[in-house]
């Protein structure tokens, strides 16, 4: 049967990430068996996507409405595709990164298998599978966030997996009440509620809680109010490529996860103009003008774009909330461009700090005539994420505004734009102080540029092509789809319609 080939991109890079970490090779044998699973595993997403898109696979059956099954659809394969695609560029990325750091074949399994877990949540049929995948995407991913062993990385792996387990439970909690008013465990297109509306009508603040309950869980990984403080804790001490696939693809799993319930399990018919929605966009709302906020104040690099982070992420969630096409629209917009310039930018975080050890704002002064290529790419990064064209990231806003305005969310329909623009000259406000610091320093930025260490950040170090190609790749991608990547949005346009 074609559908078990859906098994294969969520099976194969858990096991043999596994085993990669067991066998623990040298390291020039970890490289190239790293890169040849990466890119094993991209090529296998694809062929799934291209020979299985609407099928579905059963895998076992617990018990009644306990079933574990795969299906995949027009945003699992978006998700799963993109996701496979960026990981080959983290991981060839890592090799120079992680030339000097000690457990590399940790980093690299836990890496790997965290894709399949991703993939896993992608393809996932029905909220059990949903729920076993998002479990142990996060298994797999925290042994990234401690991978220094020291005392504060441990500190922070123990909050990510606090929160993330936290958000999973209260999610689980809403499903156990949410499922007795269902009709059906798989997710469908408008909701699973559509025969029990009699049901529904009778009891519908316990089943609009359950609903609330599960979004607002599943939230957690994308870094939604209040649920979010893992992320500025999390990412300033993950190696670079573990804050780029954190902070670009896992917080998107969250994002997956809210779409299934928004719109696969409740549908936005039930929920549209409910206390759910209203307090959903105002978390969300609060979250994008709290994390600019936040950003804008802070003086480490990396902390500056974990608090980005959960802004930005925080638009996609808005725009899925307006429970519209034109919302869920720009939100899957918003989602591919943020994943492209969010592991740029961390990646270009991650070449500064591993070829001059500065970390803060202040020392990134000059860097743009030390490392011109890698503040390049940063700079693209963060027009898209301000939105300023022909970068991307303008498009996805747009859209989103217009969203808001097009669907009766009451006072958001006005708020949601003004939140919007405000953030987006905040974005500016953190990220073009860094450029501008990069390309034009002051005359005597030599003598005084130092580290918090006592090191010069003066000089840097060759940067290698494991660094040069996949800051192009993410770069390029940016400027081609905001300039022409018309029948990329018209796909997105139809996985938004059919999910609506």
């Amino acid at each position: 049967m074609r559908e078990m080939w859906m098994l294969a991109p969520v099976l194969f890079p858990v096991i043999s990430g596994a085993a990669l970490w067991i066998w623990n090779p040298d390291q020039n044998k970890m490289r190239t068996a790293a890169a040849v699973l990466s890119l094993s595993e991209a090529i296998c997403s694809w062929l799934v996507i291209l020979s299985c898109l609407g099928m579905r696979l059963p895998l076992w059956n617990i018990g009644p409405g306990m079933e574990l099954c795969l299906r995949l659809d027009g945003i699992g394969a978006l998700f799963s595709g993109l996701a496979s695609l960026i990981w080959v560029l983290v991981v060839f990325f890592a090799f120079e990164y992680m030339e000097h750091e000690r457990e590399e074949a940790r980093f690299f399994g836990c890496l790997i298998m965290s894709l399949g877990a991703l993939t896993g949540v992608a393809y996932a049929g029905n909220f059990v599978t949903l729920y076993l995948f998002f479990e142990m995407m996060t298994f797999f991913s925290v042994p990234l966030v401690f991978h220094s062993g020291k005392r504060e990385a441990l500190r922070a792996g123990m909050v990510y997996l606090a929160y993330s387990m936290l958000g999973a439970s209260i999610a689980l909690g809403g499903y156990f009440f949410f499922r007795q008013y269902a009709c059906g465990t798989d997710f469908k297109a408008g909701g699973v509620l559509v025969e029990a509306v009699g049901t529904a009508q009778d009891r519908p603040q316990i089943i609009l809680l359950s609903v609330f309950c599960m979004a607002a869980g599943f939230s957690c990984k994308a870094g939604l109010m209040p649920l979010h403080p893992w992320l500025p804790i999390a990412h300033p001490v993950a190696p670079a490529p573990a804050s780029a696939v954190l902070s670009g693809l896992i917080t998107k799993a969250g994002v997956v996860a809210v779409i299934r319930v928004v719109y696969g399990m409740a549908g936005p018919t039930f929920l549209r103009g409910t206390w759910v929605q209203h307090a959903l966009l105002s978390m969300a709302v609060l979250t994008i003008f709290t994390g600019s906020m936040l950003a804008y104040k802070e003086k480490k690099l990396k902390r500056r774009l974990a608090c980005s982070s959960f802004s930005q992420v925080s638009y996609v969630l808005f725009g899925i909330f307006l429970l519209s096409m034109e919302g869920l629209y720009g939100s899957l917009l918003q989602m591919v461009f943020h994943a492209l310039a969010k592991n740029a930018l961390f990646l270009c975080a991650g070449a500064v700090i591993c070829k001059t050890g500065c970390v803060r704002i202040k020392e990134m002064r000059g860097m743009g005539r030390r490392m011109p290529a890698v503040m390049l790419c940063f700079a693209l990064a963060s027009l898209s994420l301000v939105g300023i064209p022909p970068a991307g990231g303008f498009l996805a806003k747009w859209h989103l505004a217009v969203g808001a305005m097009r669907t009766e969310a009451g006072l958001f329909t006005w708020l949601g734009p003004v939140v919007l623009m405000v953030s987006a000259l905040l974005t500016a406000g953190y990220l073009f102080p860094v450029i501008v610091e990069g390309f034009f320093p002051e005359k005597d930025w030599k003598k005084t540029e130092k580290s918090e260490a006592g090191r010069s950040c003066a000089g840097a170090s060759a940067v290698s092509g494991f660094i040069k190609v996949p800051l192009a790749v993410l770069g390029i991608s940016l400027l081609v789809l905001g300039a022409l990547g018309k029948p990329v949005f018209e796909l997105l346009r139809g996985i938004a319609s059919a999910m609506v």
